[in-house]
């Protein structure tokens, strides 16, 4: 599989990781404490090749997220649920831990941000799925962020992230119908 842009990861771990999964070229951070160096260097990237931001499912990776796009606007994005991305003996969470099929299935599910706009989604949309303000609300959110290929986010993050990756009302509805489904099948 031959990436087009360059992926903006962490460290030099997750390049090693994503060079095994695919063929790609990758631009890293060193954490996220990322320097104007860096951060122009991607912004030459993104002209160029376009970039990718494929950053670790935690705290730290989605703050080099938001800092690289909120620097530079257009990025792609690529996320890997949590559970895909711990380290043996749960010791870690990171692309680096990774298998080579998920790397490549997260980066065949690449999203493109857009400006913030008013999607078809809504709020009340959010709650009559309970997806925000009920007990299972955060393990749903989880499910969907899973299912969506879109992350791990809180509610009010989930509404913008659905809207600003053009998530339709059609696909929410039939993902939000498998998950319920599946919590039916469990109990």
């Amino acid at each position: 599989m031959n990436i087009k842009e360059i992926i903006v990861v962490e460290g030099k771990d997750d390049t090693s990781r994503i060079r095994e999964a695919v063929n790609a070229d990758t631009i890293e951070t060193n954490g996220s404490a990322i320097d104007d160096s860096v951060l122009e260097q991607i912004r030459h990237a993104k002209e160029k090749r376009g970039v990718i931001i494929f950053t670790d499912p935690d705290y730290p990776g989605e703050r080099i997220r938001h800092i690289v796009a909120q620097h530079v606007p257009g990025c792609k994005h690529a996320f890997l649920p949590k559970h895909l991305a711990r380290a043996k003996q749960d010791k870690g969470i990171g692309i680096e831990h990774a298998s080579k099929e998920d790397i490549r299935e997260a980066l065949s599910a690449v999203y493109e941000l857009v400006e913030a706009q008013d999607g078809e989604i809504t709020k009340d949309d959010l709650i009559s799925f309970g997806l925000i303000g009920g007990a299972s609300a955060r393990r749903r959110r989880e499910r969907l962020g899973i299912e969506l290929n879109i992350g791990k986010t809180n509610g009010k993050q989930l509404l913008k992230r659905l809207n600003m990756f053009h998530i339709t009302m059609e696909q929410l509805e039939q993902t939000m119908e498998h998950i319920i489904q599946e919590e039916e099948d469990e109990k």
